[in-house]
């Protein structure tokens, strides 16, 4: 792909991960970027979509764009988490097919997976089962892009492609303790908790559920490289292959905040999916994606950023 040549959508580009991968386009020598604001184009509204592909008339649309968040988000919009989510991503690949564009890129969860999926997760387990309760109208809304992106491709010959993305941390990550996700919750509780001089620190669930985490900029990189290199209708899951149990993933974070207090798990709050870690074989066969960042390093970055910034409260609601 000549991306000096190239013109790009970026949905959500001005967000945590696009951000990101819109950097690293330029990077690549790519000048024509689109990144359509939310209060431009509301992306679940189709005349607004038929006038971003009007305006913008891009070769590829990279589609990130997404209303997200944490166990607690989740359970308090499941009607929105699952409606916007789903009517932002059917109504753009099929303007994309009307207005033909030469590739689209529909970036999936692993919040679509069953929420008994043996580990690690294989692709060819995705429809195995129901998703975790707590994020299923989300996971579902985002799993409908990858047989819409098959039966396009099928009926049609378009040029889709659905990478599926596990948990996302990094810098510029939303730190609001309403919608955040697990990192940027835990880095915030130790920090105001070293500030504030409190000795404990609550967090949800018993710490046994296992999680597996991606720094944001390896992941713009395996979004990248698929964009680059891969055109096929299987699902590739793009992460970094390793687990770690939220309880130790709680005791990296306070020690490397300097919380020395107690940490309390609330055992009435929900754990969320039991495990989750990726088989990440197929991207690396495929377009040779692997992670780059170790998490113990992508946490110190992270961390940092966030000590810079303390007030700011980065929210990602936002299409």
């Amino acid at each position: 792909m000549n991306w000096s040549r190239t013109r790009v959508v970026v949905t959500g580009g001005g967000g945590f991960l696009g951000s990101v991968v819109v950097q690293r386009l330029r990077d690549r020598g790519c000048r024509d970027i689109f990144v359509p604001r939310s209060k431009d184009y509301d992306l679940r509204d189709r005349d607004a979509i038929v006038r971003l592909y009007k305006e913008a008339c891009p070769h590829v649309v990279i589609h990130l764009a997404a209303v997200v968040g944490g166990i607690g988000a989740n359970r308090a919009n499941p009607g929105r988490f699952f409606y916007d989510n789903a009517i932002m991503g059917i109504q753009l690949m099929e303007y994309a097919r009307q207005f033909r564009v030469e590739k689209f890129v529909g970036v999936g969860t692993i919040c679509a997976y069953p929420k008994f999926t043996p580990v690690p997760f294989k692709e060819d387990d995705l429809w195995n089962g129901y998703p975790e309760e707590t994020n299923a109208p989300y996971g579902l809304a985002k799993k409908m892009l990858l047989v819409q992106a098959q039966a396009y491709r099928a009926q049609y010959g378009c040029n889709v492609i659905y990478p599926m993305l596990v948990n996302l941390y990094g810098p510029n990550d939303n730190f609001d303790l309403e919608s955040s996700h697990v990192i940027p919750a835990l880095i915030r509780k130790c920090v105001e908790a070293n500030e504030h001089g409190h000795g404990e620190i609550v967090l949800w669930g018993d710490g046994s559920p296992t999680r597996e985490f991606l720094y944001v900029d390896d992941a713009a990189e395996g979004l990248l490289l698929a964009t680059e290199r891969y055109d096929g209708a299987d699902p590739v899951n793009i992460g970094s292959g390793e687990e770690i149990a939220i309880r130790d993933l709680a005791d990296i974070i306070a020690s490397q905040t300097g919380f020395q207090g107690k940490i309390v798990w609330d055992a009435s709050k929900p754990n969320g999916q039991p495990r989750r870690c990726l088989d990440v074989e197929r991207a690396y066969r495929l377009f040779g994606f692997r992670a780059a960042h170790s998490l113990q390093e992508g946490l110190a970055r992270t961390i940092a950023w966030f000590l810079t910034r303390r007030g700011e409260h980065v929210v990602t609601f936002q299409a």
